[in-house]
């Protein structure tokens, strides 16, 4: 029992030690823009930079641990133009480059590669070769504007509750200080530098939250202490 212990707690130390997080803070739950920080365990991998958010800001998502929230506060649902709020496992990584050298399983987003946002689709919130019956509602991942040129897969709503929400990733931006439709948005130097960082032995994660939750995320991550956007 007291082995089994030991090894836990050894276990949890070695993981916050090398665990890579992506930190999104907005000022609030209305916002379109925030700050982005990147950690691996204690140390601050990538300076504070502005990043764009939901058009409509922030609402809550669905991920891996629940946060508290207020019972005013808005929930993320499909098409509101919010990004999710929450703590996501990031699974991969996608573009439009056929190679590649990251450290995390990669999409090459083919013209044939879509992501289902029908709600009512037993494929919804899944990224699936284009089948012989399109979905009612989907998004290539071949765009052709150089959004997708470069992006990350953000597991939020990996149960695929119909219409909670899909298709959110960490992608290029449109334009300095354009809102997305739901995802993350930045230059595309910043999010190079993010990709190639990322490693998939590290179990990388999004916490991306408005200011209100810094304190319980600083609790549920003390790694983040030397944070300057949770502190601000």
């Amino acid at each position: 029992m007291i082995k089994s212990f030991l090894i836990l707690i050894i276990f949890s130390t070695f993981l916050s030690a090398t665990q890579q997080i992506i930190l999104v803070v907005s000022n609030d739950l209305n916002t379109s823009s925030a700050k982005l920080e990147c950690f691996e365990g204690t140390n601050i991998v990538c300076e504070s930079f502005d990043v764009n958010i939901g058009k409509n800001g922030l609402g809550w998502g669905l991920g891996e641990t629940q946060l508290k929230k207020n019972a005013e506060d808005a929930i993320k649902y499909e098409g509101d133009k919010k990004a999710p709020i929450g703590i996501f496992k990031l699974s991969s990584i996608f573009g439009y480059s056929k190679s590649n050298n990251f450290k995390m399983p990669y999409l090459y987003t083919s013209k044939k590669l879509i992501c289902v946002d029908d709600k009512n689709s037993k494929q919804y919130n899944k990224i699936i070769a284009m089948p012989k019956e399109k979905p009612k509602s989907f998004e290539y991942m071949k765009r052709d504007d150089l959004q997708y040129e470069l992006g990350i897969v953000v597991e939020h709503n990996q149960h695929a509750i119909s219409g909670r929400g899909s298709c959110i990733f960490i992608h290029v931006e449109k334009a300095h200080n354009a809102g997305t439709a739901g995802c993350t948005s930045m230059k595309l130097d910043n999010l190079k530098k993010i990709v190639s960082w990322l490693d998939e032995k590290k179990n990388p994660i999004l916490i991306q939250i408005p200011k209100s939750s810094s304190a319980e995320v600083l609790r549920l991550y003390p790694a983040l202490k030397s944070s300057e956007i949770l502190q601000k």
